[in-house]
């Protein structure tokens, strides 16, 4: 089962729930308070009957199944496929690779008839999401420290009978590389990205950037609370960027590309949030 939630709207009242989930709930057991949920999005300006309502959104999605706390309270916790997801999600938003200029690149061919063009569908979909690029109908290519994901898809959506995965070296290509990765990927709209990231949290001098659109109303008082509000803001709109972004070697790249940026900020701000961040998880969950 995959849970990855493709269609993520970063900034979008579900979307921050996600990323909540994500950063914190395995740290607290797999498991949590509605009301703690509540309260935690409360700092990032979502009101109680919006979170409430994300929460049944993600439950609905499979995220979550409930369960009663051991202190009586209404609450929920991870589903059992969540796990593996959540892990991946870890590598890429936490982990962020580039590709080197001797590493292996994986090629996934594929044909699947017209009476499984579901599959077929799913399948572009979902391999366009971990980043990637299509060379030629049923042929497409991602950096070869990808290749595990690229398994798990074509497991988890019963193709694997119809694919062949290969490694291998450097394609050669007729000009350059880096006009044929423009070609198989759509490096506009990922750079696009990296800007839009930079625009948004790289604006003040501390790195941390103004509150994007739609942010908390409170000010940035130093706090942990404030912290909290700032970091899952930034996780949030980081959280795509290295999925569209599969971390292509300097040479498919433009010379002015912002993604070298965009990844140093996203460090600098996670040195500087992360931890008064899970200082205030802790205050509100009590633990």
């Amino acid at each position: 089962m995959i849970l990855d939630d493709l269609d993520s709207r970063p900034g979008s009242t579900t979307s921050l729930l996600r990323t909540v989930v994500g950063l914190y709930v395995r740290d607290l057991g797999g498991a949590v308070a509605v009301a703690d949920l509540v309260d935690l999005l409360g700092a990032l300006g979502v009101p109680p009957a919006g979170a409430r309502s994300a929460v049944s959104r993600v439950k609905a999605k499979g995220l979550l199944v409930p369960e009663t706390l051991d202190d009586g309270r209404a609450g929920y916790r991870l589903a059992p496929d969540a796990g593996p997801m959540l892990a991946r999600g870890d590598r890429r938003i936490f982990g962020y690779r580039q590709q080197g200029g001797g590493d292996p690149w994986c090629l996934v061919s594929y044909s699947l008839p017209e009476e499984r063009r579901d599959a077929r569908h799913q399948l572009r979909r979902h391999l366009a999401w971990i980043g990637a690029g299509s060379v030629a109908d049923g042929l497409w290519i991602t950096p070869g420290h990808l290749v595990d994901e690229v398994e798990e898809i074509l497991v988890a959506l019963e193709v694997r009978d119809a694919a062949t995965v290969f490694l291998a070296g450097a394609p050669r290509v007729a000009g350059s590389f880096a006009d044929a990765a423009s070609r198989w990927w759509d490096l506009d709209r990922v750079a696009a990205l990296h800007r839009t990231f930079l625009a948004r949290h790289g604006a003040s001098r501390t790195g941390l950037g103004a509150v994007p659109d739609g942010g908390p109303p409170a000010a940035d008082d130093g706090s942990p609370r404030a912290a909290f509000a700032r970091w899952v803001r930034a996780v949030d709109d980081w959280r795509p960027i290295p999925y569209a972004d599969p971390g292509l070697p300097s040479a498919a790249l433009p010379a002015d590309w912002p993604g070298t940026s965009s990844v140093a900020l996203f460090e600098r701000i996670r040195e500087t949030l992360a931890a008064p961040s899970s200082e205030h998880v802790r205050d509100v969950v009590g633990r």
